[in-house]
């Protein structure tokens, strides 16, 4: 993969290049549908050309990208118990509270 002024890999992730935003947030925001301005108002510590740096980088790496989302995905999973097994009882009262 070719080196981006705009991302960078670290602690296995892609992140805006000197930034502590994930691209996978910038990602999740641009496929929800949102404006590279609007992503911008969300993350006030990035500039608007980081926004679109970091989306071009996206669009030309979709591939490498979305397996590292789905990895971290996947990963998050596993290290985080599912709310039913880790807390049975509240579990068992939103599910109670939904069917209401």
């Amino acid at each position: 993969m070719q080196r981006s002024e705009y991302v960078q890999q670290r602690n296995g992730g892609f992140y805006v290049y000197g930034t502590r935003v994930s691209l996978d947030s910038i990602v999740d925001s641009f496929r929800a549908g949102d404006s590279p301005e609007t992503i911008r108002h969300n993350f006030p510590s990035l500039t608007l050309e980081q926004v679109y740096g970091a989306i071009t980088f996206y669009l030309a790496h979709k591939k490498e990208v979305g397996a590292n989302i789905s990895e971290g995905n996947a990963e998050l999973l596993r290290a985080v118990p599912a709310l039913n097994e880790s807390r049975p009882e509240l579990f068992s009262r939103l599910r109670g509270s939904r069917r209401e």
